[in-house]
């Protein structure tokens, strides 16, 4: 297998775990394995979560590459469970 292969399957199994911030200053966590695709669909396509979808536009404040989707959903429930405070704290690092 060459190196360029390697390369793009570590990159392609990557996932990201992200905070964003919506126009109403709420925050909303989520992960997902193709983080640029899902930020669109957040702010303009009907695939965003509900969530997102009344409190457009949405800015990504964080985000962090995990190497599984287990992983991923693990850091994003322990994400949920911090308090605002706490999660701004993680945002302005």
């Amino acid at each position: 297998m060459s190196q360029f292969n390697k390369t793009r399957r570590t990159i392609e199994s990557m996932y990201s775990v992200y905070i964003l911030e919506c126009a109403d200053k709420t925050l909303y966590i989520g992960s997902t394995n193709d983080l640029k695709k899902r930020l669109k669909a957040h702010n303009g396509l009907k695939g965003g979560a509900h969530y997102t979808k009344i409190r457009r536009p949405v800015t990504l404040k964080y985000s962090e590459n995990v190497r599984t989707f287990a992983k991923a959903r693990s850091r994003e429930a322990e994400l949920k469970r911090l308090s605002r405070e706490e999660k701004l704290k993680l945002i302005q690092l």
